[in-house]
């Protein structure tokens, strides 16, 4: 077994592998950049090396580095976790001819992957369905137009060394062809260098199927079967699960039995996916699944696929690397209950998704499973992927599972930076997502019906309401609490400011709403409302009066008059200011509500008064 391991990656997936690596007595060593000096995987290593600047390109990408940094702390292996150097052969290769352990698949198979147009050739050879398309090596603009034309639209343009979602463009009909294709082509060239497509038959109802295999070096490989992976924003996962929904034993058989060919077929080792689309038209049928493409790493869903197996992957990883035959054999493997993984983002998808980064000032994550590197007090950078946590559930059924997830993202509490719990809420909550039909379109074309509103709900002002009133109380003598001066049981108006925005609600007394957290911060009060966090305070104003009857004049909540401008018997007119009350360190000026003569005063200066107190009573002048 490897004795020490240098981990190329930084945040959860770094923090995931020390966890493994340290349960199995391996020593850990992280790689961190000016951004990363004080990050959650810095903390948990054994031994940390800085390599470089905050920006990957000076970093975490420079594979030279990062070999250094192994050969320093002699350390004897290096995992690359997932993204960054994970798929980049040549770094492979420079690992393993530095003498060290790469804990990943033999540089020749990231490399028969690495170009779509090449792996899709080797794939048709090896017997595993391949979309209807072209990957010829005539690039002409005629000739791939020819090519669409043949194949019918609606195609899908694929850079072949694309990835995450970029150099793709779908093509409605051949006169949108040329212009879509020399987007594509510069954006290929801009992102990866190459500027070469393929074509690809666009599936009208695809769904998102991927085979977990995994090969020793022993010839042994087996699959430990599928994720779906529908739930996409911009070709991004949002939400994974195991196994698919629909899917019957006998599709399963051949689809995972054509992912271990797959595999097979470029001498796998270690960890890797087959990744699927499948035109679910008429339901999961494997005459209509097809490979798009090999992910040769661990990917970021792969935690379903142990909640359900059993399996450590990265243990499996780091054995199979150390040269053990594969822990268990085919006929081992089963599939227990359900699991479903959601991807929490530090974004804001009120405002288009924008990223939200900075400082971490209060974070707290419920749920059986938190894939995370950060923590409360920290911080989320510019410079990386936005990835907060990955929250995790594995229940009996899915809809066990989907009820679970659904609560654990409503619960999510992450302030000032703003996240998608919210909307990964709204997601498991919708009809579609529950009866298993969704497709990939299905968070796209949902639009506004998943996205929050950015305003507070009635459930979230109703909890504020309750706190500021309950916080005022306490700051009252006892002997004052709880007195109403026999008035009539008001409804406050009261008026929060959060953000650049006022809202105004009127307080419902032992009203059954839904409950929120809510707490106190620094800057104001802070409330969850199912997922999206709101920091408030009592908004400063000059006409807040709330009337029991029509002249009423009753303290909106608990306080003390700091001033009385008027006197029994006085006219006042409508808006006149007739006294101030001072509370939660705000002044709040209480007025008449129309023209008449002040009848009753109730209020002197210096009193203190409880909520809902009629402090005066105005009558209305005589239209006489």
């Amino acid at each position: 077994m490897i004795a020490k391991l240098l981990i190329a990656n930084r945040g959860e997936i770094a923090c995931r592998i020390i966890r493994t690596a340290r349960a199995l007595g391996i020593a850990t060593v992280a790689v961190y950049s000016d951004a990363d000096a004080k990050a959650l995987h810095v903390r948990q290593a054994d031994e940390a090396v800085h390599i470089g600047p905050s920006p990957a390109a000076e970093s975490y990408l420079v594979g030279e580095k990062i070999i250094a940094a192994a050969k320093q702390t002699g350390a004897e292996a290096v995992h690359p976790g997932y993204g960054f150097l994970s798929e980049n052969a040549a770094f492979a290769q420079a690992v393993i001819d530095a003498g060290l352990v790469w804990v990943g698949p033999k540089p020749a198979s990231i490399e028969a992957m690495g170009l779509k147009d090449a792996a899709k050739k080797l794939m048709r050879e090896a017997g595993v369905p391949v979309t209807p398309g072209y990957e010829g090596e005539d690039q002409s603009v005629e000739r791939l137009k020819s090519e669409a034309d043949a194949i019918g639209y609606p195609v899908l343009i694929k850079a072949v060394a694309g990835g995450g979602g970029k150099g793709m463009r779908k093509v409605d009909s051949e006169q949108g062809f040329e212009s879509a294709l020399e987007s594509c082509k510069r954006e290929a060239k801009s992102s990866f260098g190459n500027e070469e497509v393929l074509l690809e038959k666009w599936i009208t109802s695809p769904r998102h199927i991927e085979v977990q295999v995994f090969g020793d070096s022993h010839g042994n490989v087996v699959h430990l079967f599928e994720r779906d992976c529908s739930l996409q924003r911009r070709h991004q996962k949002v939400i994974e699960e195991a196994p698919a929904p629909g899917m019957d034993e006998a599709t399963r058989e051949e689809i995972c039995a054509a992912a271990v060919r797959a595999a097979k077929a470029v001498d796998y080792e270690g960890a890797g996916t087959i990744e699927f689309i499948a035109d679910a038209s008429e339901g999961l049928r494997a005459d209509r699944i097809f490979f798009m493409e090999m992910n040769t790493r661990l990917q970021v869903e792969h935690p379903v696929t142990e909640e359900i197996t059993g399996v450590n992957l990265v243990e499996w990883q780091l054995r199979v690397a150390s040269g053990e035959p594969l822990p268990l054999k085919q006929e081992d493997l089963s599939i227990n209950g359900w699991a479903i993984e959601a991807r929490l983002y530090a974004e804001d998808p009120a405002k288009g998704f924008l990223p939200s980064t900075g400082p971490l000032t209060r974070l707290e994550l419920l749920g059986d499973r938190i894939e995370t590197g950060v923590r409360q007090g920290g911080e989320v950078s510019a410079f990386y992927d936005p990835m907060i946590a990955k929250l995790v559930v594995h229940r009996s059924d899915r809809a066990a599972a989907i009820r679970s997830l659904a609560l654990d993202c409503s619960e999510v509490t992450c302030w000032p930076v703003r996240t998608n719990a919210e909307f990964l809420w709204r997601a498991l909550e919708h009809e579609t997502f529950r009866s298993g039909t969704m497709t990939t379109g299905f968070l796209e074309a949902e639009g506004d019906a998943l996205r929050p509103s950015g305003e507070p709900s009635v459930e979230a002002l109703q909890a504020l309401s309750d706190h500021f009133i309950d916080r005022a109380e306490q700051a009252l003598p006892p002997e004052l609490v709880g007195l109403r001066l026999n008035a009539p049981k008001a409804q406050p108006l009261m008026k929060f400011s959060i953000g650049n925005a006022t809202f105004e609600y009127r307080h419902q007394w032992d009203t059954p709403l839904a409950g929120r957290h809510v707490e106190d911060l620094d800057e104001g009060v802070l409330v969850n409302d199912l997922g999206t966090t709101f920091v408030a305070t009592l908004a400063r104003s000059e006409t807040t009066s709330v009337h029991a009857h029509d002249g009423d004049i009753i303290a909106p909540m608990p306080g003390k008059v700091i001033a009385v401008d008027v006197a029994e018997g006085d006219a006042v007119t409508a808006g006149q200011r007739l006294l101030v009350l001072e509370a939660m360190k705000m002044e709040h000026a209480l007025t008449a509500p129309f023209d008449g003569t002040v009848t009753q005063l109730s209020a002197s200066e210096g009193a203190q008064v409880q909520v809902e107190a009629v402090l005066a009573v105005v009558e209305a002048a005589s239209d006489e």
